[in-house]
C-alpha cells in the first residue's frame, strides 16, 4: 500500500522523479533553474558558432578573440563602404549630363515658368549673373538601376550576415568575447567610422 501511495503522490507532482525534480526547481528558482537565464561567463572552452570551434587551450582561446576582433572591425568597414558607395551613387547621378531634343521645350524656359522658381543675382569677385532658383516640392525617390541597387542589395545582405554573427557571438556570454566584439568596434570606427552613414547605423 505504501508502495502505491508513494506512486500516486509521483504521478500527482507529474512525471515522477524527472518532472518531480524539475517543478520544484522551477517553482523554488533553485540553481538548476538560475542556469537557464542568461548570465556572462569566463569559461576559456565556449564554443563558437559550432561544437568543433571550441578553444581548449589559452593559444585557441586568445586567437579566437582576434578573430571575433576582426569580424567587428570589417562589420563597421563594411558600414563605411557602404556609406562612401552611397555618396558615389548619388554624385553619379548629380553629374549626369542633359541634351536638349530637337522639339522639346528648353530646360531654361521650364525653368522660368515654373512657379516655384525665383529670379535671383548671383555675384562673385564683382560678377554678377542673373540666376533661377528653384524650390524641391517633395522629396525625391531616386529611381531603380540595374548598375546600383543589385549591389546595394548584396552589400546589405553581407552587412547582414556579419552583424547576426557577431550578434551570435554576443549571445554565447562569454566575457572575453564580448569584450573582443566591442574592441573591434572600437578599432573599426577608429579606423573608418568617419565614411559610415549615420543612418545606416
Amino acid at each position: 500500500m505504501d508502495r502505491r501511495h508513494g506512486a500516486s503522490m509521483d504521478d500527482g507532482m507529474g512525471m515522477g522523479h524527472d518532472g518531480s525534480t524539475t517543478a520544484a526547481a522551477a517553482a523554488s528558482g533553485s540553481p538548476m533553474h538560475m542556469t537557464m537565464m542568461a548570465i556572462f561567463q569566463t569559461d576559456m572552452a565556449t564554443s563558437l558558432y559550432s561544437a568543433a570551434w571550441t578553444p581548449r587551450n589559452a593559444g585557441a582561446y586568445a586567437g579566437t578573440c582576434i578573430f571575433i576582433i576582426a569580424l567587428a572591425m570589417l562589420f563597421r568597414a563594411l558600414l563605411a563602404f557602404k556609406g562612401w558607395q552611397e555618396e558615389r551613387w548619388l554624385d553619379g547621378e548629380l553629374n549626369r549630363r542633359y541634351v536638349v531634343v530637337n522639339g522639346r521645350e528648353s530646360l531654361s524656359r521650364q525653368v522660368s515658368r515654373d512657379s516655384m522658381a525665383k529670379r535671383m543675382v548671383l555675384s562673385e569677385n564683382g560678377v554678377e549673373e542673373d540666376v533661377m532658383v528653384l524650390k524641391k516640392k517633395h522629396n525625391h525617390v531616386r529611381p531603380w538601376r540595374l548598375s546600383v541597387d543589385p549591389l546595394r542589395a548584396l552589400l546589405d545582405m553581407v552587412i547582414a550576415g556579419v552583424g547576426y554573427l557577431l550578434m551570435i557571438v554576443v549571445m554565447t556570454m562569454n566575457v572575453g568575447y564580448f569584450i573582443s566584439v566591442l574592441g573591434g568596434t572600437f578599432l573599426g570606427s577608429l579606423l573608418v567610422g568617419r565614411y559610415a552613414v549615420i543612418s545606416e547605423h
